[in-house]
C-alpha cells in the first residue's frame, strides 16, 4: 500500500498526511511513501493544459506501479487518478480516495477514534460527483466516540473553490463561498471537517476572516485521534 499525500497536502498541510499513516498503521497496514511522488495533473488539465497533465499522469502511473492500492486523503485527486488518468493513456493504477478504501476495502467504519467536539461535514463536489463516495465519511464520523455530527444545510452545495475557478471567477467564488460559511455557521459546530484540503482552505480561509471560530480539520486527522493521541492543534 502507498500513501498519495497529494501537492497540496505535501506543501501546505503534512499533518493530514501523517494522519493518514497513524490511521493505517493502527489498523494493522504497512504504508510506504515514495518519494518521487509529484502532483496528478489535475491542476493543468483542468486549466486546459492537456500535455502537461499527460506528462504527469505517466509520472504517476511509473511512481505507483506494482502497489496493491494507492490511497489518498483527497477526493478530487482520487478521481483524477481514476478517471481522467486513464484517458491520458496512463490508468491502472488502483487508486482510493481515504474514506472508501476503509469502508469499502477494509470493510471498517468504526477505527477506534474519539475527537469530543461538534463537527460538520462537508462533502467535497469530486467525491459526490466523480467518485461517488456517498455517505461513507459520514458512517466513519457517526462511529467516532464523543463526536457530535451535525447536518450540514444544503451540504451538497459546491463551496466555491474548483481550483483556478476560484482566481479567475473571484466573484462568482466569493458569493458561492458566503453561502457556504453561512450554513457552516448555521451549524454552531465546532469543526469544519471535509475529504479534501482545498475545499476546507476555501471555506476556513473565509471562516477565518470572518472570526467564527470554526476550525477546518480534514477527514483523516479526526478518525486518526485517539484519547491516548488526542488531536491537538499546536502540535499537528
Amino acid at each position: 500500500m502507498a500513501l498519495f499525500a497529494t501537492c497540496l497536502t505535501d506543501t501546505l498541510y503534512p499533518a493530514t498526511a501523517r494522519a493518514v499513516v497513524r490511521l493505517l498503521e493502527r489498523l494493522g497496514r504497512a504504508v510506504e511513501f515514495p518519494l518521487d511522488q509529484t502532483c496528478c495533473g489535475q491542476m493543468h488539465f483542468n486549466t486546459g493544459y492537456a500535455a502537461h497533465a499527460e506528462g504527469l499522469a505517466r509520472s504517476f502511473a511509473s511512481v505507483f506501479a506494482g502497489y496493491d492500492a494507492v490511497v489518498t486523503p483527497s477526493g478530487s485527486c482520487a478521481g483524477m487518478a481514476r478517471e481522467v488518468h486513464p484517458k491520458l493513456g496512463a490508468g491502472g493504477v488502483p487508486v482510493y480516495e481515504l474514506s472508501e478504501f476503509l469502508v469499502d476495502v477494509l470493510g471498517v467504519t468504526d477505527v477506534g477514534a474519539y475527537f469530543p467536539h461538534r463537527v460538520t461535514y462537508h462533502p467535497t463536489c469530486h467525491s459526490l460527483r466523480v467518485l461517488g463516495v456517498g455517505d461513507k465519511p459520514l458512517a466513519l464520523l457517526r462511529a467516532v466516540r464523543g463526536l457530535e455530527l451535525v447536518e450540514l444545510p444544503l451540504a451538497e452545495s459546491c463551496c466555491g473553490f474548483g481550483g483556478t475557478f476560484a482566481l479567475k471567477n473571484a466573484d462568482t467564488s466569493t458569493a458561492m463561498l458566503a453561502d457556504k460559511m453561512r450554513c457552516v455557521l448555521d451549524t454552531g459546530a465546532e469543526v469544519l471537517t471535509s475529504g479534501d484540503n482545498s475545499c476546507l482552505m476555501h471555506i476556513g480561509g473565509g471562516l477565518s476572516r470572518l472570526r467564527a471560530g470554526v476550525r477546518p480539520v480534514h477527514l483523516a486527522e479526526i478518525l486518526a485521534s485517539t484519547e491516548e493521541d488526542p488531536w491537538a492543534p499546536a502540535t499537528r
